[in-house]
């Protein structure tokens, strides 16, 4: 699976940096499908290749970056390795953070 696309790329540069704001847009969710690991992704920084987003599930939850590069080379049990929710619908990072409440 692609985990980032055109279309996602396009969305990233149309919203900018959200760092002005206490509740961004979450545009994209990536997951660990063995486990624990979900990215909510608020930016994409195309020239480090680099997300900023809401990690949870790895032993801690915390705003921060994360390497487009390493999230690919992060390899999981029976060949699988992170996926994007094809699902997920853009939305407030507060709505999120109720579902996780």
């Amino acid at each position: 699976m692609k985990l980032l696309t055109n279309t996602l790329r396009q969305r990233f540069q149309e919203i900018g940096r959200q760092d002005n704001t206490t509740d961004p847009v979450v545009i994209m969710k990536l997951f660990n499908p063995c486990g624990a690991g979900t990215w909510y992704i608020t930016e994409f920084c195309p020239e480090d290749e680099c997300f900023y987003g809401y990690v949870t599930g790895l032993g801690y939850d915390e705003w921060g970056y994360s390497s487009l590069k390493e999230i690919k080379a992060l390899k999981l049990p029976f060949g699988l390795g992170i996926e994007r929710d094809i699902s997920f619908e853009e939305q407030r990072f507060s709505e999120i953070q109720e579902i996780h409440k």
